[in-house]
This record gives structure tokens, sequence and C-alpha cells, in this order.
């Protein structure tokens, strides 16, 4: 019974303290992936998308290094199925409603600690969403997108859940397909100048994309280690599990352990690491001087709402949001989370060019 306790307790403060991290570094970094993809089109400016690819580099390496030397568990690091109709439809839907609610999975929730009442709403309707995608009258439309499944390979050498290798080479080609990528990405970060001074408040991009890659690397063991599975960093389900919890008292979850306090309130590691996210930015943002309650107008508060319903079932839909397929899940090089990012990206870039090109242009 001891050990069942303090293995609650460790849920609850490893989830917390890794919460607070990513919070706190998000805030410092200005940095959300709503932005990141963006900021590519809409100004031309590729800063926080080197950021991005930067955490990005050092998650890929590190996330497989652990995974190979037995760090992650039976099940490694749980690479999604290849849904493929889901990713495609779920990733694109995702990738314009983040646009229309200012900000991804992990940027309405982090701002929360900022003061902001838009973030506020965009998490209730994005948690909202989820829920009725979930659990809810959405849920068919979700399950028969999700029906739609490839495996790389046939019979019982068939790979459901394939990574990038699998396509050809095979796991025996891992660390090459990564050293390729390595070579991708160092160049496009290093005409960054990743080493140049920094803003006078806040961390600059370079440094924000450093301790993100070392976050989910922590994100990754810890959730293994103390959380029961190997989940990482994400924003869709562990927002659905927290969600529950505050209003229920339970995650109902299938992970274990969870915390437990004596038995009115039960929470996924996951679930827990959410609540510290919005802690973690408002101690960033009260050091910095940058909390404050800021409440933008109707038609604002009434887009936001609108993005983030459409956020919500496209997280559900395409397995997981920004965060969880573009950084976590693209982290273990799953098919399914890099054709979800390609097609959240080309989401966001449709409607950011029909909310704010088309009509300079026009």
């Amino acid at each position: 019974m001891e050990e069942i306790r303090q293995a609650s307790i460790m849920v609850l403060l490893s989830g917390l303290a890794v919460g607070v991290l990513f919070g706190f570094v998000l805030q410092r970094g200005r940095y959300c992936m709503n932005s990141a993809f963006r900021d590519i089109i809409f100004v031309n400016d590729f800063t926080l998308f080197r950021s991005y690819l930067l955490a990005l580099l050092i998650a890929i390496i590190g996330a497989n290094f652990l995974e190979d030397l037995g760090f992650m568990g039976d099940n490694g690091l749980r690479r999604q199925s290849f849904n493929i109709v889901a990713n495609v439809v779920g990733g694109y839907i995702f990738g314009i409603g983040i646009v229309m609610a200012g900000g991804c999975g992990s940027g309405i929730i982090y701002r929360m600690g900022e003061g902001y009442t838009s973030a506020f709403v965009a998490t209730l309707g994005f948690v909202s969403s989820l829920g009725a995608t979930y659990h809810g009258p959405l849920q068919p439309v979700m399950k028969y997108l999700k029906s739609f499944k490839v495996s790389i390979g046939e019979g019982e050498n068939a790979i459901s859940n394939p990574a990038l290798w699998d396509i050809v080479w095979g796991h025996s080609m891992k660390w090459f397909v990564i050293a390729v990528i390595a070579a991708i990405i160092i160049p496009i970060v290093l005409k960054g100048k990743p080493f140049a001074r920094g803003p006078k408040k806040g961390y600059s991009w370079s440094l924000t994309g450093v301790l993100l890659g070392f976050i989910l690397i922590l994100a990754l063991w810890a959730s293994n280690h103390w959380g029961g599975q190997t989940r990482g960093l994400s924003a869709a389900g562990p927002t659905a599990e927290a969600f529950l919890a505050l209003t229920m008292g339970d995650s109902m979850s299938k992970f274990d352990p969870m915390f437990d306090f004596g038995g009115i309130f039960k929470g996924t590691w996951s679930a827990l690491y959410i609540f510290g996210i919005p802690l973690g930015a408002y101690l960033s943002a009260r050091g910095l001087g940058e909390f404050k309650l800021q409440a933008p107008p109707a038609n604002e508060i009434m887009r936001v709402f609108g993005g983030s319903l459409i956020m919500g079932f496209g997280a559900a839909t395409a397995g997981g949001c920004t965060v969880g397929h573009a950084l976590t899940g693209v982290s273990s090089l799953a098919l399914s989370s890099i054709v979800a990012t390609i097609f959240m990206i080309l989401g966001n870039w449709t409607i950011v060019y029909f909310m704010f090109i088309k009509p300079m242009k026009d």
C-alpha cells in the first residue's frame, strides 16, 4: 500500500514539474506552433520554425537513443497506427482551427497563464470539442475516418505503426535516416544565426528550441517511468483527461498509475502535466512583468471559440495536436505523425491566405 501511495505522489510531482517547465519555456520563448507555421507565408519569417526544427532535431536524436537503450519500456516510443484518412483530414482541419483560435493546443493553454481571456475561451471550446469527439456525438465520425489504416509489409511482417525508415530500408537503416534528416535540418538552423544575442526579455529562438527538445526527452522518459506509458508532450488527449479529472474526479483513462487523492480525484500523468503548463507560464510572465488580464472584443471571442471547436475535432481525429504529432510524434519518425503534421501546416496556410493575405491583396 505504501508503494502505491508513493507511486501516486510521484505521478503528481513529476507530471506537474514537467508541465511547469514546459509552460515556463513556452512563455519565455513566445513559442506557439501556430505562429511557427503561419509566419512562414504571412510575414516570410522562419524564426519560430527554426526553433521548432532545432527542438525536433534534439528530440529525434534523444528519443530514439533512449528507445534503443531500453529506457522507453517494452512498447518503445509508441508510434501511432497509420490511419491515413484521419491523419490527413484531422490534421488539415486542426491546422485551420489553430489560426482561427489564435494558437495551437499548447499555445492557448500556456496563454491562460499570461491572463488572456481569449485563451480561457479557446481552451473551453477545445476541451468541449475533444469530449464530443472522443465520447460524444462526433465519435462515429472519428471512428469511421480512423478505420482506414495503412500497414507496411505483408502478413506476419506487416507493420501497422510504421516509421519513416520502414518505407524502404527497414529498421537497420534507422540511424542513417536520422543522419540524413540532421544533415537537412542543421544548415536551415545555422542560417538563422542561433548563436547571436537574444532579446532583452525572454529567450532567444535557439535557446527555446534547445530547451523544448530536452523537455520533450524528459517528458518521454518521465511519462514512461512514472506515468505507465511513453506519452511525451501533447495537448489533445491529456487536455481531455485533465478536464474529466477536474469535473468528474477521474481521468477515465487506461493509463496507470494515476494520482489518486482519496478516491475523489484521479488524474493521469499527462493530465497533471497539463495543469502545470499555465502555472509555469504564469510564473514566467510574472517574472517578466508581463502578466495582465486582457479581454478582447466580442467578435474576436466568437472567432476564437469557433476555431477552438474546429481544433478539438481535428486533433481527436488526427490522433494528436501540433505538439503531440509535430514534436512528440515526429521525434519518433512515425509516418502517421509526419503525414498529420504536413496537413496541419497545409490547413494553417490555407486559412492564413484567406483570412490575412487575400484581404490585403483585394
